[in-house]
């Protein structure tokens, strides 16, 4: 019975037939084709094969499968991930730069004491929801106008002193601090590049020579720390200030008050000044060319 039905089935399947085309009006045969069963499924499949294996060659060697979701290339996918990872970079450096600017901003304008800044490496948003800005106290108001008054006419009666070798070409140093004294001399084999000078509270610091302002800012090591640069490759540096008065980019002229003496930084340990001078890129002992007790 089995081996019956699977004679029928093979018979059905090579079974020829034979497909007449007429025409319509004339009944006259066009054309014939032989078909069996078996041909008609051989057909259909290698049809259905190649149109499968020219859609896939065409996703996986065309640019076509960057459109399909979820299937993109790995290069595409990792200039994705470093693009997004340099966005987030850039967003997170002009946050922390926008706070730098504000802190200076508020400083300089005296709206905020320095005391007060916060930290602008905390990943906290601008504190506009406090309230109003600290507002100056009287007895700063007061200072600065007695400094005001009292530095107007001064810068000529400062003592200047003629600079030795190797700058000779420079010729006259203001004191960055009045009455100040050292209390930790230059000392470059234990990389401590300048002296130390201790002022009374609230001693105003100036620029020893005419140049321009080119860092105004704050660092953890040095607290609120400017660098003026002069001619002939000669640069200043003012450290551990309680507030600074100039910002990068600013003119100064000898004598002028660019900073308030302070104890900002974690190198500080007392209410002085840090004062380096540098030339060509090498430091020089600021007891060689300003009258420094």
């Amino acid at each position: 019975m089995r081996m019956k039905s699977r004679k029928n089935w093979w018979t059905k399947l090579t079974t020829p037939y034979r497909l007449v085309l007429l025409n319509d009006e004339t009944f006259e045969e066009v054309t014939s084709f032989q078909l069996t069963r078996m041909n008609v499924y051989v057909l259909v499949s290698t049809v259905l094969v190649v149109m499968v294996l020219i859609t896939v060659s065409a996703i996986v060697f065309t640019p076509l499968k960057e459109y399909i979701p979820g299937y993109a290339d790995v290069d595409t996918r990792q200039t994705v991930m470093e693009l997004k990872l340099r966005a987030d970079s850039m967003q997170r450096a002009l946050e922390l730069r926008e706070r730098y600017l504000e802190n200076i901003r508020r400083i300089i304008s005296g709206e905020l004491k320095p005391s007060t800044i916060y930290d602008t490496t905390l990943k906290v948003p601008l504190r506009s929801d406090v309230g109003e800005p600290a507002r100056v106290s009287e007895s700063e108001v007061q200072l600065r106008k007695e400094v005001e008054k009292l530095e107007r006419f001064t810068i000529l009666q400062q003592q200047t002193v003629a600079l030795r070798q190797p700058a000779r070409h420079l010729v006259h140093f203001f004191l960055p601090v009045r009455g100040g004294y050292i209390t930790q001399p230059f000392d470059a084999a234990r990389k401590h590049f300048g002296v130390d000078l201790v002022a009374v509270e609230n001693e105003p610091i100036k620029a020893v020579l005419d140049g321009t302002v080119i860092f105004s800012g704050f660092t953890s090591e040095t607290g609120y720390t400017i660098i003026v640069q002069h001619a002939q490759n000669l640069l200043s540096v003012y450290k551990h200030n309680s507030s600074l008065l100039r910002e990068a980019g600013d003119h100064v002229r000898a004598g002028d008050i660019i900073a308030i003496i302070g104890n900002t930084g974690e190198y500080s340990t007392g209410p002085h000044l840090h004062f380096e001078l540098w030339y060509n890129g090498m430091p020089l002992d600021p007891a060689q060319y300003l009258p420094l007790s």
